[in-house]
């Protein structure tokens, strides 16, 4: 198959998104002013596209100052319902009036131009507290921007705030309640508001959700974008590894930790990994040619899409698996089923190793930091600090972290290179074998009641081979049960995130599975695992 680019894709994606026009306006807010009654934008902020809005800056018709407006009333409005957002830029309305400036003059930098972002709250922001939901890192910002925010800010971008994530991004206790951190407390799923958004990205995936940005920055090491996109409704890219620096990013990982877009549609996250990524030297297959795409997302007749069902996550996850399947064949793709092999050794092997790359990473990055300097004072912060208990106690991850062999012991390296082999071959065989596209997979179980006694109610294993191989993998919405969103994880070879885009455009349009949340406070019935 011809390799395709980012760029190619996006041009493609863009063009297809103009020529549908803007939809009917449904959940319309905007302002002038955060704090007063906006006026009407007539745009629906739930499913408008960044080309869309582009086309309307270019005319004229609307301004970024009035889209940022939009999203800081809806923040006002809507984020104490969900708790997503920890906080606004103070000075987004000044970036968006710098950005309308550019559009009049017809200097634009690009499609993110005027664009708001929020970016997960682990991501390093120099006018910003960067804090990772921990209490330890609450006082001073950074010194510098992360790079990925760097490539934001020079393509025009608004940043618009910080969301809230799992603390340390889930990897502080054994059993950790996702979406909770000590910072911004627990952010709620705004499907059903007693549920979990999943994590860490938790804030990220629930403000999309409710439409409180047009795109956000999620972070994940294994299932932490794509399970918060699958179980808030939304889109979730998690790119392939080094494709979007990590620099100034809070870490767990280098082997695995990757920063990636969050959107309500496949068009707007992938043009904003075109930004994020800023051409990928080393990897020109994932780029090169991109702007040479047609005008539509690519049909899916004669499509090879292996399905990997997972009846672990459930008979109702399973029969939304079984609807997708038909969707998809009767669209004119080839769907096989599929299990990857491997599993069980991966599961075996993931967890220690990560364990010894945390301390390796955390030690280094915290001595950037002002605050604990390596993860031993770390330790002594949560214990002498109550506000780090408030929803669970645990540090058992930092404990064996302390503990686990360092990063040169010959039998972590071991371990390192049979999770980089089999991960890998996991996938690639399994997409040899039946001649695939992609390999799709329930991103998330129906999401549980949180509840901090108990912790999360999660096994949720399709992230898991794309995460440890550093291959791409793209959540989709799929389906629901009892209103509760699934989502479709889609998974692809090294460096092969545009043919991926590409394909879950195709999906996603044929499933049409999104569905505004309803902010219900509880339900009852078969999803409460």
């Amino acid at each position: 198959m011809r390799k395709r680019s980012i760029a190619a894709l996006v041009a493609a994606l863009a063009a297809a998104s103009l020529m549908t026009g803007l939809p009917n306006p449904r959940a319309e807010a905007t302002g002038t002013d955060a704090g007063g009654p906006p006026p009407r934008l007539g745009i629906d902020l739930d499913t408008v596209t960044i080309p869309q809005l582009q086309a309307r800056m270019a005319r004229g018709s609307l301004t970024s100052s009035a889209l940022t407006s939009a999203y800081l009333w809806r923040i006002r409005a809507i984020n104490p319902k969900i708790n997503a957002v920890l906080r606004t830029d103070p000075t987004a309305l000044s970036q968006a009036a710098a950005s309308d400036a550019r559009h009049r003059r017809g200097r634009t930098l690009g499609p993110l131009d005027g664009i708001p972002v929020l970016l997960k709250d682990n991501v390093n922001t120099r006018t910003l507290p960067t804090t990772a939901g921990s209490l330890a890192l609450a006082g001073s910002p950074p010194d510098a921007d992360a790079a990925l925010v760097t490539r934001l800010r020079d393509a025009g971008a608004v940043i618009l705030g910080k969301t809230n994530l799992s603390e340390w991004a889930n990897f502080r206790a054994a059993k950790p309640t996702s979406g909770w951190s000590a910072v911004g407390g627990q952010t709620r799923n705004p499907y059903v508001l007693d549920r979990n958004p999943c994590g860490s990205s938790a804030g990220s995936g629930a403000a999309l959700a409710a439409s409180l940005s047009q795109v956000a920055i999620g972070t994940e090491t294994d299932g932490s974008i794509v399970c918060p996109a699958g179980m808030n409704g939304v889109v979730g890219h998690k790119p392939s590894l080094g494709l979007v620096s990590q620099a100034g990013v809070v870490p767990i990982t280098a082997e695995q930790d990757t920063a990636g877009p969050m959107a309500r549609n496949v068009i707007d996250a992938a043009l904003t990994l075109s930004v994020l990524s800023g051409g990928d030297t080393a990897h020109p297959g994932a780029l090169a040619g991109l702007r040479e795409r047609v005008t539509h997302p690519e049909n899916l007749r004669g499509k090879r899409i292996g399905l990997w069902r997972l009846p672990v996550l459930g008979p109702e996850v399973d029969a939304v698996m079984t609807r997708t399947a038909r969707k998809l064949r009767d669209a004119g793709a080839v769907v096989v089923e599929v299990t990857p092999p491997y599993q069980d050794r991966l599961a075996e092997l993931e967890f220690p190793a990560l364990l010894s790359e945390f301390h390796r990473d955390i030690d280094a990055y915290l001595a950037t930091r002002q605050g604990p300097r390596n993860l031993a004072e770390l330790i002594e912060f949560n214990r002498t600090h109550p506000g780090e208990r408030t929803c669970f106690a645990g540090q058992e991850l930092f404990e064996q972290s302390l503990a686990a062999p360092p990063t040169t012991d010959p039998g972590y390296r071991a371990m390192r290179a049979e999770l980089r082999d089999l991960s890998r071959r996991s996938i690639d065989e399994t997409m040899a074998a039946h001649r695939l596209d992609a390999i799709a997979a329930p991103t998330n179980p129906p999401a549980w009641t949180t509840d901090c006694a108990r912790g999360d109610d999660d096994v949720i294993p399709s992230s898991t081979p794309a995460a440890v191989a550093g291959y791409p993998s793209l959540s989709v919405p799929a389906g629901s049960v009892e209103g509760l969103p699934i989502g479709l994880l889609l998974m692809a070879g090294d460096h092969q995130d545009a043919g991926l885009l590409s394909l879950g455009a195709s999906v996603e349009g044929r499933l049409d599975a999104w569905r505004a949340p309803r902010y219900l406070p509880t339900i009852g019935g078969g999803a409460s695992r």
